[in-house]
């Protein structure tokens, strides 16, 4: 297994260098790079994504143990060490030759799905150039599987006994360009979509534990790019200034759209809206990330269950919550569209061609 996340900075060093990598290529000026990067110095320079992710491949080896699936687990980033290449490669010298991936990204969309099959594209052409063959696939996505759903259900669910009567659930996700958007999935616009589903689901399994049936809107963080182009809306910030004119009392926040506790919930979150909520005068409570929730790390291991089952010819259980269904295992043709680089290859599709190997391995 492969555990294929975006990677952080680990010291104030690398946080620019980290920077370039995310956004080479997109002509993001350097004042803009410099600016990201106070969020990260406020911090120390250390993104807490990385020893999330050591935790959570703790707890994924513990529960395979559990289920007595003696399968080895690696570690990989798109944008800083260990990079997924160098990930892969290890793999294939410890005799791997088939990898299935987990990416903690829940959500169909280009930045959460196709870039990171482009990276594993990319990471096995240059494996292939050394001689290295290697299969890889990814679990199907799990924004609406109960594992990742009803672990936020539960926390939100505990704060909303503690929030003012008449306060409000706000669920955030990353902001993305409308464009984006609208070509993500392969029926277009299942990025806001999904989301606004596995709302509605929280907000279900919420009202089953408090009898509680509070209103909820889908905002949005973290925007970034050119002030000309359209992002999804609105801001958290201005979402809350809009709410604190309608007299609403407080807001639990929930960030839906990450998985664990990335820079854009410590800063974005939990200093910069917090703050403004605070301003406002507006009671305010953030729920947690599923991060090692038990109930999410037992779900992602049923999905690579399932698609072991199912690379078997079995017919496993496909849980989903919502009128959806389980997301497809292979992305169709198409789907989340590069609309930067059309035709750019991308594994795990069922558009992808294996590299072909050539030489032998070092």
């Amino acid at each position: 297994m492969l555990l294929l996340s975006f990677g952080g900075p680990e010291g104030p060093d690398e946080v620019m260098p980290f920077l370039q990598n995310v956004t080479r290529g997109r002509g993001i000026p350097l004042e803009r790079l410099a600016a990201v990067a106070e969020h990260y110095l406020a911090f120390g320079g250390r993104s807490p994504i990385n020893d999330q992710n050591r935790l959570l491949l703790e707890q994924i080896r513990a529960r395979l143990r559990d289920v007595a699936a003696q399968v080895p687990v690696y570690w990989g980033n798109r944008n800083w060490e260990p990079f997924v290449v160098d990930a892969l490669r290890q793999a294939h010298e410890a005799g791997a030759r088939r990898v299935l991936t987990v990416v903690t990204s829940a959500y169909p969309s280009y930045s959460g799905c196709r870039q990171y099959r482009e990276n594993l594209a990319e990471a096995l052409a240059a494996l292939a150039a050394e001689g290295r063959s290697l299969v890889v696939d990814k679990i199907r996505h799990y924004g609406n599987h109960p594992g990742f759903l009803l672990s936020v259900a539960d926390a939100v669910a505990q704060s909303l006994t503690k929030a003012p009567d008449g306060a409000r659930v706000i669920f955030v996700t990353h902001s993305i360009p409308v464009a984006m958007d609208a070509a993500s999935g392969p029926g277009g616009g299942e990025y806001s979509t999904a989301h606004r589903e596995a709302c509605a689901g929280v907000v279900a399994a919420a009202r089953d534990q408090t009898g509680l049936q509070p209103e909820w809107d889908l905002v949005y963080c973290s925007r970034s790019g050119s002030p000309a182009q359209p992002w999804l809306e609105p801001d958290i910030n201005d979402h809350l200034k809009a709410l604190a004119g309608t007299g609403v009392p407080g807001v639990v926040v929930v960030p839906i759209g990450f998985v664990s506790d990335h820079m854009e919930v410590v800063f974005d979150l939990d200093t910069e809206a917090a703050q403004t909520a605070a301003e406002l005068g507006l009671f305010f409570v953030r729920v947690p990330t599923p991060g090692t929730d038990p109930r999410f790390v037992a779900g992602l291991v049923d999905l690579l269950l399932e698609r072991a089952a199912t690379e078997r010819g079995e017919s496993p259980r496909r849980p989903a919550l919502g009128d959806h269904g389980p997301w497809p295992d292979v992305c169709p043709a198409g789907c989340c569209a590069n609309l930067r680089a059309a035709g750019k290859p991308a594994a795990c599709g069922v558009d992808w061609q294996a590299p072909a190997v050539s030489g032998s391995p070092a």
